[in-house]
């Protein structure tokens, strides 16, 4: 399918697919484009799709990047979903760079003195690595969670990758997630239940307080609000 034809079928499918469902998004998805991927962070929204990914279109690639720089319930986490759904394949994406080397080349907590481009080596990189392999790619996120995702369509031509995007929980609450969570028993990072809504890595992740952004955890006291991965 050349860049003409799936521009047209993304303008074509999106006010349809505005009013589908998960399960019929994540359908259609895997049978119009056998080569897709789902990008899983083992967050809320991420686990909630591996869920319904087991259940209707278990042929989808899921892939995670490892940072090296988790937190430990993250990792956790991570086996405990692979162990529960042996039918999917799941994909560990590494960085180019151990955090030694990183350390070597650019210097000590480039996190902390750079925040973007530490992303760049640790996500974006490995991000664009991986994409070039697939299509189509399945994504979880929902337009509440920030203003820069606020016009989110439940399937986009991704531009800067140049792919196809899925985004089936564009239109999710975080109650229609948690809903989702609790009636069938998913299993999610403990982390949520220590105020972190929005999980990266741990380094640049902080506990949300009371009346704050769900994202204000993430790269807190910069201008930063996303990796680079969605935006």
């Amino acid at each position: 399918m050349n860049l003409f034809e799936k521009e047209a079928l993304v303008k074509q499918k999106a006010e349809e697919l505005e009013s589908a469902t998960v399960e019929e998004i994540i359908r259609y998805a895997a049978e119009t484009f056998p080569k897709i991927t789902f990008a899983c962070s083992f967050g809320a929204e991420d686990v909630v799709l591996v869920d319904i990914i087991h259940k209707v279109a278990p042929q989808i690639d899921v892939f995670y990047l490892d940072t090296d720089f988790h937190f430990a319930e993250t990792y956790e986490t991570r086996d405990r979903i692979v162990e529960r759904y042996p039918n999917i394949r799941f994909i560990q994406v590494k960085p180019k760079l151990t955090p030694e080397e990183q350390a070597r080349e650019h210097g000590e907590e480039l996190w902390k003195r750079d925040p973007n481009s530490c992303c760049n080596i640790r996500k974006v990189e490995p991000l664009t690595r991986i994409l070039a392999q697939y299509e189509a790619w399945v994504t979880g996120i929902r337009r509440d969670q920030a203003p820069t995702r606020a016009n989110a369509k439940k399937i986009e031509y991704d531009t800067k990758f140049g792919l196809i995007k899925f985004n089936p929980l564009a239109s999710w609450t975080s109650e229609d997630v948690w809903n989702y969570i609790r009636e069938h028993d998913v299993i999610y990072n403990p982390l949520h239940d220590r105020n972190y809504p929005s999980i990266g890595c741990e380094h640049c992740t902080r506990p949300v307080m009371p009346g704050e952004d769900p994202r204000a955890g993430r790269w807190a006291g910069t201008d930063k609000t996303e990796c680079g991965l969605h935006k």
